[in-house]
């Protein structure tokens, strides 16, 4: 939605013949702002915005070929962390040498992302940000599979320890994986109903009162630190592989993050030349296609093992070409395709400390979100019903089976920085390709060949990445306080102690109650959940001021709006039925919809 002329006044303010580029004049009545128009092409808004000017802001249309162009880059970056998933979930569901299955997960995930980032830019909060699959989900998931009645039969074995996998598998060999696969469907499923409510009911900003950086700090890192076996398993398989992979990362997004390449656009009837952060943008992908380029040449002159049993033999490219040549052109995921989602409750609260992660991760997001895309701080009604509709997405994803849930992704926020584009079109038009893209069974079909090594080094930097992102939640924190370090210390550490041990003497746990026992063990084996708890509790009863603990820094930065953007809230209302909601006065009470006639500023939890 474009701002009313009706309600704004809009002034063009020249600065000097000499300026770079135009200011506007925004004024409501009460509140002027300046910021910038947007530029007629990326070339010159590249080389003539000023530092930290936005090109096209989140109610500008850039032209079509831009939307495709910048969108396809937001799926690229997006698309690492998205491949991840169901390449980490392979093992566990059994499906480590199905390729077949491998590929409709992998073509499942990106279709379901895709509907819901068009559903969050839509109605959602209505900010140009990207939803797609979560690694706060992962835990739980891996600790509802590591149950003894889930395990993988070992290598010669027909049965499973369930009794109904192991009486499905005998007559259907898909059934093995499926039967796991609706298990953790229909836990995603009715977990997700709690974060629809907590955004329906606007007892997000509630929760979130009572959680500050010492709660989040040991729950966003023990999700990157808790994958360590898996990245080094993967790792392993060629570490000189995977090292390469690293030092490729490394190199884009570091040593030549700052190198502009110089690209060839056509305007006004002549080609020019302009430059553009091409390493910054695609580290992750140069670095992966690179060391995957390295493995095809290694493997195309037989420099590596051709035997399985030889060190370095699953660094090979040709080991899964069949997944190309048998997958099916089109491919079209739809709900319940692996059979009806099964509740147990075990599973459902385990699954309820990933849904809370990911509530409290997405709410960063929206801020961050809104300061680089050229809106105002998100107001009350946004954050609810950007929660609400993750929760759907959520629900979706389950209902599709994708294996995992759906979260905004931070680091298509931050691209938004970086390009200067914070259209709200142009991530529209991201998730319509991701939508699109998953419809191709063998475009998804080719990223299994990507070797373990080449997998295991992406997951080494994301991994260290995610417990990173954890840990600078401290920085609001007093770290000289004894109290802070012993709450950071005691929960950090548990988090990894308690769930190691319960995943070596898993027989130790005996209530009688079976659904009881399997309770105890999917929660103490998710690591996140027993380090935000006990985060949680500490930090809430142990005394200590809101400066000590963190909670007045980082409230101050999380509600620091940007210095130039448009005062109005225009852009977080619904796109339909507006004049609607504005007549009845009940929907102006319902927390997830925009209240018109109040000056609504922003959200302060």
């Amino acid at each position: 939605m474009h701002l009313s002329q009706e309600d704004q006044k809009v002034e063009i303010v020249l600065k000097g013949r000499e300026a770079t580029a135009a200011s506007l004049k925004i004024s409501d009545g009460s509140h002027t702002v300046m910021t910038d128009p947007r530029s007629d092409s990326l070339e010159e808004g590249l080389n003539q915005r000023p530092q930290g000017g936005l090109i096209y802001s989140i109610n500008d249309r850039p032209p079509w070929y831009l939307c495709v162009l910048l969108g396809f880059q937001h799926y690229i970056l997006a698309f690492g962390g998205i491949l991840a998933i169901p390449l980490i979930l392979a093992e566990p569901l059994c499906i480590k040498d199905n390729n077949a299955a491998k590929g409709q997960l992998i073509s499942t995930i990106f279709f379901v992302s895709g509907i819901c980032t068009l559903l969050q830019t839509t109605i959602g909060t209505r900010l140009p940000i990207l939803q797609g699959g979560t690694f706060t989900f992962i835990t739980p998931t891996l600790a509802i599979l590591s149950l003894p009645k889930w395990r993988c039969p070992e290598m010669g074995q027909t049965a499973v320890l369930n009794t109904t996998a192991a009486s499905a598998s005998l007559t259907d060999p898909e059934e093995a994986w499926k039967v796991r696969m609706r298990e953790i469907q229909g836990a995603i499923l009715v977990a997700s109903v709690v974060q629809v409510v907590l955004g329906l009911s606007g007892l997000v900003g509630l929760v979130l009162k009572f959680i500050g950086p010492l709660a989040i700090a040991p729950t966003i890192s023990l999700i990157g630190l808790a994958l360590f076996k898996e990245a080094g398993q993967k790792s392993g398989a060629h570490w000189g592989i995977s090292a390469l992979t690293v030092c490729l990362i490394f190199l884009f997004s570091q040593y030549l993050s700052k190198v502009n390449v110089p690209l060839i656009a056509y305007k006004d009837k002549k080609w020019k030349v302009f430059r553009y952060p091409l390493f910054k943008l695609f580290s992750a992908l140069f670095g992966m296609c690179g060391a995957w380029l390295v493995c095809f040449l290694l493997t195309y002159f037989n420099a590596l093992p051709t035997s399985p049993d030889e060190y370095g033999y699953k660094a090979r490219t040709d080991l899964n070409l069949e997944a190309v040549s048998s997958a099916a052109w089109f491919l079209m995921p739809y709900p319940g395709q692996w059979g009806l989602p099964t509740v147990s409750f075990s599973s459902v609260l385990g699954m309820v400390a990933g849904v809370l992660a990911s509530t409290m991760e997405s709410i960063g997001d929206y801020y961050a979100c809104a300061r680089l895309s050229g809106a105002p701080p998100p107001p009350r009604h946004a954050i609810n019903r950007g929660i609400a509709v993750e929760g759907l997405g959520c629900i979706l994803a389950a209902l599709w089976g994708s294996g995992n849930g759906t979260t905004s992704y931070s680091q298509n926020v931050a691209a938004l920085g970086i390009t200067r584009v914070g259209s709200r079109l142009v991530l529209q038009t991201a998730g319509l390709l991701m939508v699109i893209l998953g419809l191709f069974g063998k475009f998804s079909a080719v990223f299994i060949t990507i070797p373990d090594p080449v997998i295991g080094g992406m997951f080494l930097v994301m991994f260290g990445m995610i417990a990173a992102v954890g840990i600078s939640n401290l920085q609001y924190v007093d770290l000289n306080s004894s109290r802070n370090l012993l709450i950071l210390g005691f929960s950090t550490f548990s988090g990894l102690v308690l769930p190691t041990w319960f995943h070596s003497n898993p027989d130790m746990i005996n209530t009688g109650i079976t659904e009881l026992d399997q309770l105890i063990m999917v929660l103490f084996t998710t690591h996140m959940f027993i380090g935000g708890l006990f985060g949680f509790v500490l930090d809430n009863t142990i005394p200590g001021t809101d400066e000590e603990r963190g909670i007045k820094s980082w409230r101050e930065v999380v509600h620091s709006g940007n210095r130039v953007y448009f005062s109005d809230q225009s852009c977080y209302h619904l796109p339909f039925c507006m004049n609607f909601l504005q007549r009845i006065k009940f929907f102006q009470k319902l927390p997830f919809l925009p209240q018109l006639r109040s000056q609504d500023q922003g959200t302060h939890l």
